[in-house]
């Protein structure tokens, strides 16, 4: 079993998550329910959950992905040493650090997720011995894959940060959606807000002063049977901008769990994460004006994805 999921029936309600998880039928024991719980490979309804003791209700989605990028083991002080030796640095001087980050690690630790490893915590590691720490500039979705940066000191993330703020740099994504975009390129423009209790991007009335304007420029690299490889160009960098500005014209990612849309998930098609990687980041040093281009390869879960779908 890589990638299950299950409705709860009336019977199995008031029923505790770990419970549920350990009959028969799904993993088969509660020492195999407490560690995919404890390692982020089960989702109700649609969001990670570590609790155990949860009571189900009637019409709870339990998913497991027990093949999930980065949830072999969560992070501790041990690892977090060894994580560091790993990590994937493209590129690094006395100001930046560029990580080209996998899919299933988050770019920056989240409170409902303290104990998840994160590129973050893996740089204050490998900056340890210099009396040095990372500070963010930017982050990207725990399970989209692709180029980070951060900075070593206070003063170049603020003047990264304004180069940001001001629309400069070039950030451009790879995404597989369903469905067949029309045209074939344009601006995807919206009004999103953060709803803070279900944790998710929504639209917002464009006059909403809480909102913020999302704007996307697409087009289409290449077409499948039902799905489609496009790149995506950001002028705004919201949080899930892509993934939700897609899901609003009906082309949801493939392998998108939390933004999703009716008709073309019927035939769904499998993977395991969203399909959506940071190809590629231009801007400034923020020290000597230097243009800086970095390209993070397609990782081979995607580039196993389009075979399928070429062959498809």
């Amino acid at each position: 079993m890589s990638d299950s999921q299950w409705t709860v029936g009336a019977g199995e309600a008031t029923t505790r998550l770990d419970k549920f998880l350990a009959a028969p039928e799904r993993l088969g024991s509660r020492g195999r329910a407490t560690t995919a719980l404890e390692r982020g490979k089960v989702f109700l309804n649609g969001d990670e959950s570590t609790d155990g003791a949860y009571r189900l209700a009637e019409g709870d989605a339990v998913r497991v992905w027990m093949d999930r990028p980065g949830s072999a083991k969560r992070t501790s002080a041990s690892t977090a040493v060894r994580g560091a030796k790993n990590l994937h640095i493209i590129y690094e001087d006395e100001s930046l650090v560029v990580v080209d980050k996998p899919a299933g690690l988050l770019a920056v630790p989240l409170e409902r997720r303290e104990d998840a490893a994160s590129v973050y915590e893996l740089l204050k590691e490998h900056l340890r011995t210099r009396k040095r720490r990372p500070f963010v500039v930017h982050r990207i979705d725990r399970d989209t894959s692709g180029l980070v940066v951060f900075t070593k000191d206070a003063n170049t993330q603020h003047l990264l940060r304004q180069q940001f703020k001001r629309r400069e740099p070039d950030r451009v994504y790879l995404a597989v959606v369903y469905g067949r975009p029309d045209p074939s390129s344009g601006t995807w423009r919206d009004r999103l807000v953060w709803d803070t209790r279900a944790l998710i991007m929504k639209e917002t009335h464009p006059r909403d002063p809480s909102g913020k304007d999302a704007i996307s420029d697409y087009r289409v690299l290449e077409f499948f049977d039902t799905t489609a490889l496009i790149e995506v160009r950001l002028q705004t960098g919201k949080r899930n901008q892509i993934r939700l500005q897609a899901r609003l014209r009906g082309h949801t990612l493939v392998g998108e769990q939390r933004y999703t849309y009716g008709p073309e998930l019927l035939r769904p098609i499998t993977f395991a994460r969203q399909a959506l990687h940071a190809r590629s980041l231009t801007f400034r040093h923020p020290i000597d004006e230097r243009a800086l281009t970095f390209e993070s390869p397609v990782p081979a879960d995607f580039e196993a994805l389009l075979h399928q779908l070429r062959r498809r």
